[in-house]
């Protein structure tokens, strides 16, 4: 059994391939994020993603099909509960969550979270409700420039999300008002997975631009990852995009923060020239944020198109002692009612340069074979309660 040097493990945000067996008690019977997409593209252009196998875990009629297939390819089943980014993103590194993050999409925060907020930071809060965060600061940015009050609101993720314009309410005094909605949001009931500082500058409509100032305070893992195993051990754990922010720095060695998807993938073809052994953990976001919540199909279909280019640069300079697992960590598809994730199995695509063989492998019923796999390739041991069985031994 071949061992790696390093693994690239990247996740397609949102990239679902079908719904799961559980689906309609989410209310997402029917929902399939790729299938969806390619049905809506007249054309979706794939390449990289045809040749690593995609179209035998999903029937792709507008993908032009590879000549040949390299790698091995699996559809991968949630076993916890949830559909959010942090549920996903813990259950591939090991941990099965059993108890959903509590989400306010429908309705808003309720009234006594907002009270005590209010109180606590002592501003008057606007806003409450879930939005595209560009879209509220059209809507209420000038307000909260006018009168000091604070803008709160959510999305279809487990987050509360606070505006704060850098010249007029100030950074130290969003990230304080922050520290307290994470307080406060620790309670079960209110308990989100992320509270995000989100910063901008502009003066009146049409001006507003957010900024890379962006804070989020996430909730620690609720017991140890497979990233704590590797980091123990003393290898190397590099996080990309998100990834960070989800785990809240657990586990980690080195991150980079990336300004889109195209970025991180940049990013991310830049560590193959890094000397390192272990991990290099990528989140691409803008398949979720952009084009998914926004449900835009055509969007998401053309960010994948843009994914694939930086994915053929990546293959071409991997090595042979290098290993890339491509996945998700749940759905969003862009024609769907609503605007939240949707409960879809995800794909996984492996691939080294060094792999002679090629094999479309049976359903997995856990993302944590990802992990699983991660830790028995580096010789370290899962950490205790956590779930997933390497398919390193089905690899050739």
């Amino acid at each position: 059994m071949k061992q790696y040097k390093r693994i690239f493990t990247i996740v397609i945000d949102s990239l679902g391939i079908g719904a799961m067996e559980n689906a309609a008690d989410y209310g997402d019977e029917g929902c399939d994020t790729l299938g969806h997409i390619d049905a809506f593209m007249s054309e979706l252009a794939i390449p990289n993603l045809a040749k690593l196998g995609l179209g035998r875990l999903h029937p792709l009629s507008h993908v032009k099909a590879p000549k040949e297939v390299k790698g091995y390819q699996a559809r991968l089943h949630e076993a916890s509960t949830g559909k959010d980014t942090m549920t996903g993103h813990w259950e591939l590194m090991g941990l099965h969550i059993t108890e959903p993050f509590q989400t306010f999409t429908e309705t808003g925060f309720p009234g006594e979270l907002i009270e005590e907020l209010s109180r606590r930071t002592g501003r008057r809060i606007i806003g409450n409700k879930s939005a595209s965060g560009t879209e509220i600061l059209e809507e209420l940015g000038e307000e909260e420039i006018a009168t000091g009050a604070m803008i709160v609101y959510t999305s279809a993720d487990s987050v509360l999300q606070i505006c704060g314009n850098e010249e007029t309410f100030g950074l130290e005094e969003l990230y304080r008002c922050c520290e307290i909605a994470r307080e406060l949001t620790m309670r079960k009931e209110w308990r989100v997975g992320r509270v995000i500082a989100r910063p901008y500058t502009g003066k009146r409509k049409g001006e507003f631009k957010r900024t890379a100032n962006r804070h989020d305070y996430a909730l620690k893992p609720y017991g140890k990852t497979v990233l704590d195993a590797l980091k123990e051990n003393g290898y190397d754990v590099i996080s990309v995009g998100k990834i960070r922010d989800i785990f809240d720095g657990e586990g980690i060695t080195e991150a980079y923060k990336s300004q889109s998807s195209v970025h991180g993938m940049e990013q991310t073809i830049g560590l193959l020239d890094k000397e390192f052994k272990g991990l290099c953990f990528t989140n691409l976001v803008d398949f979720d944020a952009l084009w998914g919540h926004r449900r835009n199909p055509l969007g998401y279909g053309q960010e994948l198109e843009r994914f694939d280019e930086k994915l053929g640069i990546f293959l071409a300079n991997m090595k042979e002692d290098d290993l890339l697992m491509i996945t998700a960590d749940h759905g969003n598809d862009p024609t769907f009612k609503g605007t939240d994730h949707t409960k879809e199995m995800v794909p996984l695509l492996i691939y080294s340069p060094s792999l002679t063989g090629t094999e479309r492998l049976c359903d997995k019923q856990s993302f944590a074979v990802v992990g699983a796999t991660i830790a028995q390739n580096f010789g370290v041991a899962m950490p205790k309660g956590t779930i997933g069985e390497s398919i390193l031994p089905e690899l050739i």
